[in-house]
């Protein structure tokens, strides 16, 4: 049983950054590969990054890429993801989520645990 609490959202302004962060329970943490996925109103849940266990590998959606960056510390049982170039269309709840695969990481039904989400909304 892993679970996971997010923090770190809040409102900024586009252009701006935030860094997320997903505190995990468990001594199990290093053999997950972990993932962020967000939900904006009205819209599907969808994927946004994800790391392998040993953070060696790293997935980012297209919308997302070279402007957020994912990256877990083992040692503090802890994924982040850092945000920059915020635009009002990241605005959404994010949910990290644990998977004890380390492929298909792109696709929520391959993550057995969730967090509750953080809001993060970006102001025009």
């Amino acid at each position: 049983q892993v679970q996971l609490v997010e923090s770190g959202g809040g409102l900024v302004q586009a252009g701006g950054s935030l860094r997320l962060s997903c505190a995990a329970s468990g001594r199990t943490f290093s053999s997950y590969a972990m993932g962020w996925f967000r939900q904006a109103p009205g819209k599907e849940r969808e994927f946004v990054a994800a790391i392998t266990w040993s953070g060696g590998r790293t997935y980012y959606a297209t919308s997302v890429k070279g402007r957020f960056t994912i990256s877990r510390d083992n040692a503090k049982n802890t994924v982040y993801l850092q945000m920059n170039s915020l635009e009002p269309a990241d605005t959404a709840v994010y949910y990290c989520a644990a998977s004890n695969l380390d492929y298909g990481l792109g696709s929520a039904g391959r993550y057995a645990y969730w967090g509750q989400g953080t809001q993060v909304t970006v102001s025009s």
